[in-house]
C-alpha cells in the first residue's frame, strides 16, 4: 500500500437509505483497480479496457460510453435473449443426455461463465461466439484487479473481433485505413471521414437498410473511425499524443465491458438461485429472481471512490476517499433491491441481465409474458364483454384485458366490492372458448382475503384460457390491504397456476395513500412471484422513470389522456400500458349521446362509424378459421 492509499479515509454504509444515496451520487464511482506495473497498451490490455469503459469513468466520458452501451443493448430485445438462453440449456441437455436440471447444478462456475457469455454473444450476433466467450472469461479474471497470464492478449483478440468493421463482415486487415508511426509505434488516422466512407460504400450498400441503421445506432460516426490492430499485436502505451484512436476503440471496449460484467455477475446470480436457501428441492424453476437478488446479491459489498468532495448521510467524503457499500446488509432491512444501482445511476443492462438469468434458469417465457419483454410497451385495451374483446382482437391488438368496472357494471353490481366474481369467471370462459387471442383478467383483489380461495379462482381462470390476471391491494373501504396478505395471495396463485402471468397492482397512487410505500410494496410483490407490477394513478414523468428503474419486473401504468404519450412512456421504461375503463366509459358516453341526439332531433354526434349488425354477429361466432 502506497502513502496515498494509506492516508485516504474509508467510509462504510450498511443501511438501505445510505447505500441507495451513495449509489445515486455521481461523485462516487466504481473504484478503478490498481494498475501499478500494468502497461495500458491501446486496444490490447486490460488496463486500457478499464480506462475505456463506462464502469470506471465519470463525467462526459461516462455519458458517452454509457450511451454506446445503451445503443448496443437497444438492438437486442430481452425476450430474444431469454429465449436464446433457454435454447442453450436445452441444447446442452440434449448433447449430454442429462435430465431437466438447472445449469448451475451440473456445471462449475468457469463453465457457467462461458455459457453466459456465449449466449449473450450469440444473441448480439457477434462473430465466433465460442472464441469470444473463452477470451472474455480470461479477461474477467483480471478485470477487477490481479495478474492473469494471457489477459492482455485476450483483450487484443476481442478488439480484433469486435470492431464495427469486423462485426460487419469486412476484412479487418484493411478496414482501419490507419497509418503507423514506426518510430513511436502509435496509431493515427490516415484518411478523412469522407474518403473512408467512399471506400466502404460498396459494403454498406450491400446491406439492408435496417441492418445498416442498427450498426449506425450502435456505433456513431466517431466510433466507426476505428484504426486496425491485428489481434496479437501489443499497442503503444496511452499517452498525451493518442487521441482519435482512443475514442474510436470505445466501440469494441464497451462491448467487451458488457460481456465481462455479464460473465461474473450473471453467472453468480444463476448459481445463487440453485444453491441459495430459497431454492425449492426438486423445483427447477426455483425462487423468484427478485427474492434471490435480495437474499443472495452477486456483489455483497460494492466499492466506490470519490472523484470530488461530497456528502452521504451527513458524512463528509473527500476526493479520493474509499466508500464501501454493504448491499447485503441493506437488503436485510429493506425489500427493494440495490443490485443494479439506484436511480438515476442504474445499470443499463439490467433488463438483459434479468432476461438472460431467467432463461438460463429455464423459467418459461409464455406468449403473454413475451409481450412485456419487447422494445415497445404492450398496449393493453380493456374489454367488458365478448363482443368488445373480439372486436379489439380483430383490430390486431396482441392481447386484450378486461375492465373490472365494465364487467361489474354490465352485471349490475358495483366495482371493487367483490360482487363480480361470477360475472368475471363467466366472461373468461366465454373468451377462452374461442382460443383466438390472449387475454388477461382483472380480478380486483381476488374477491376474497383467503389466499387459498384466490388461488382456486386463479386456477379456474387459467383453465378457462386466461393468460394473466390483475390482482390489486386496494380495498372497497378505500384502504390498502396489508402487504403480507397481498404477497400471500400472489404466492398462492403462482403455486396453483405457475403459467399464469400475475400483474400485482398497488393502489397507493390510485387511492392517494402512503405513496412513499409504493416501491417497497412492489418489491415485496416481486419477491412473492409477481410477473409484472401495476401502479394506476401514477402519471408524472419523473415518478414513472424512477419506479421503472427500481422494479425488477415489467412496470405497467394506466394511460391517461392528459399524461405522457405511449412513446414517452416507452422512453421512461414502462413495459405495459393499460387503457382500464376508458373504452367502456367512452362507449357508454357514445351510446347515450347517440340516443339523446336521435330523441331530441339533433344531428348524430361526431364519432367513429358504428359496427354493422352483421359485423357484430361475426364477432360472436364460436369458431373462426
Amino acid at each position: 500500500m502506497d502513502d496515498a492509499e494509506a492516508m485516504r479515509s474509508v467510509h462504510e454504509f450498511d443501511t438501505y437509505e445510505d447505500v441507495r444515496a451513495a449509489l445515486a451520487d455521481p461523485a462516487l464511482v466504481p473504484e478503478l483497480p490498481p494498475t501499478e506495473g500494468e502497461a495500458a497498451h491501446v486496444g490490447a490490455s486490460v488496463a486500457w479496457l478499464r480506462a475505456s469503459v463506462a464502469r470506471f469513468s465519470h463525467g462526459e466520458p461516462h455519458r458517452r460510453r454509457r450511451a454506446l452501451a445503451e445503443a448496443e443493448l437497444a438492438r437486442l430485445e430481452p425476450a430474444v435473449l431469454w429465449e436464446r438462453a433457454t435454447e442453450t440449456v436445452a441444447e446442452s441437455e440434449s448433447e449430454s443426455g442429462s435430465g431437466a436440471r438447472s445449469p448451475s447444478d451440473s456445471e462449475d462456475m468457469p463453465s457457467l461463465r462461458i455459457r453466459v457469455v456465449r449466449t449473450l454473444a450469440e444473441a448480439l450476433g457477434l462473430p465466433d461466439p465460442a472464441g469470444v466467450a473463452a477470451d472474455v472469461a480470461t479477461v474477467a479474471r483480471a478485470y477487477f484487479g490481479g495478474e492473469v497470464p494471457g489477459a492482455d492478449e485476450a483483450v487484443a483478440r476481442l478488439v480484433g473481433r469486435l470492431t464495427p468493421t469486423a462485426r460487419a463482415g469486412t476484412d479487418v486487415e484493411g478496414a482501419g485505413h490507419a497509418t503507423r508511426d514506426s518510430e513511436r509505434g502509435e496509431v493515427w488516422e490516415g484518411e478523412s471521414d469522407s474518403a473512408r466512407d467512399n471506400q466502404r460504400g460498396e459494403a454498406r450498400d450491400s446491406e439492408p437498410d435496417s441492418a445498416r441503421d442498427d450498426k449506425r445506432a450502435a456505433a456513431p460516426e466517431r466510433e466507426r473511425r476505428t484504426p486496425h490492430r491485428s489481434a496479437p499485436e501489443i499497442g503503444p502505451p496511452l499517452g498525451p499524443r493518442v487521441n482519435a484512436p482512443e475514442i474510436a476503440l470505445e466501440s469494441p471496449a464497451h462491448l467487451i465491458g458488457l460481456l465481462v460484467q455479464a460473465c461474473d455477475a450473471t453467472a453468480a446470480l444463476v448459481a445463487a438461485t440453485a444453491a441459495g436457501d430459497d431454492a425449492r428441492p426438486g423445483d427447477d424453476i426455483g425462487a423468484p429472481l427478485a427474492r434471490v437478488l435480495r437474499q443472495h446479491p452477486p456483489l455483497r459489498t460494492m466499492r466506490r471512490v470519490a472523484v470530488r468532495p461530497t456528502r452521504v448521510a451527513g458524512r463528509r467524503i473527500a476526493a479520493g476517499d474509499l466508500v464501501l457499500l454493504h448491499v447485503a446488509a441493506a437488503h436485510r432491512a429493506h425489500p427493494v433491491s440495490l443490485t443494479f444501482g439506484a436511480p438515476p445511476r442504474v445499470c443499463p443492462g439490467r433488463a438483459h441481465a434479468l432476461a438472460l438469468s431467467e432463461g438460463l434458469r429455464k423459467r418459461p417465457l409464455s406468449a403473454f409474458a413475451r409481450l412485456h419483454q419487447q422494445a415497445t410497451p404492450l398496449l393493453l385495451p380493456n374489454a367488458w364483454d365478448h363482443a368488445s374483446a373480439a372486436a379489439l382482437a380483430a383490430q390486431g391488438f396482441a392481447a386484450v384485458g378486461t375492465t373490472s368496472l365494465g364487467v361489474a357494471a354490465a352485471a349490475g353490481v358495483p366495482d371493487g366490492v367483490g360482487a363480480a366474481a361470477d360475472a368475471t369467471l363467466g366472461l373468461a370462459r366465454r373468451l377462452g372458448r374461442r382460443g383466438a387471442f390472449l387475454f388477461s383478467v382483472d380480478v380486483e383483489g381476488g374477491f376474497s382475503d383467503d389466499a387459498d380461495e384466490v388461488a382456486a379462482l386463479a386456477g379456474a381462470l387459467y383453465a378457462a384460457g386466461a393468460a394473466g390476471i390483475n390482482l390489486e391491494d386496494g380495498r372497497s373501504d378505500g384502504t390498502l390491504a396489508p402487504v403480507e396478505l397481498h404477497a400471500a395471495k400472489i404466492e398462492a396463485v403462482k403455486a396453483a397456476a405457475p403459467g399464469l402471468f400475475v400483474n400485482a397492482r398497488t393502489d397507493t397512487h390510485w387511492l392517494g395513500l402512503r405513496q412513499d410505500e409504493t416501491a417497497a410494496r412492489l418489491a415485496r410483490y416481486e419477491q412473492a412471484g409477481a410477473d409484472g407490477v401495476f401502479v394506476p394513478g401514477l402519471a408524472d414523468r419523473e415518478g414513472i422513470a424512477v419506479l421503472a428503474a427500481t422494479v425488477l419486473v415489467p412496470l405497467n401504468v394506466l394511460y391517461t389522456p392528459t399524461g405522457p404519450t405511449l412513446a414517452e412512456l416507452s422512453a421512461l421504461g414502462v413495459r405495459r400500458v393499460s387503457l382500464g375503463s376508458l373504452l367502456y366509459r367512452s362507449a357508454l358516453a357514445a351510446a347515450v349521446s347517440t340516443a339523446t341526439a336521435v330523441r331530441d332531433g339533433h344531428a348524430l354526434p361526431e364519432s367513429p362509424r358504428p359496427f354493422t349488425y352483421d359485423g357484430v354477429q361475426e364477432l360472436t361466432t364460436e369458431c373462426r378459421s
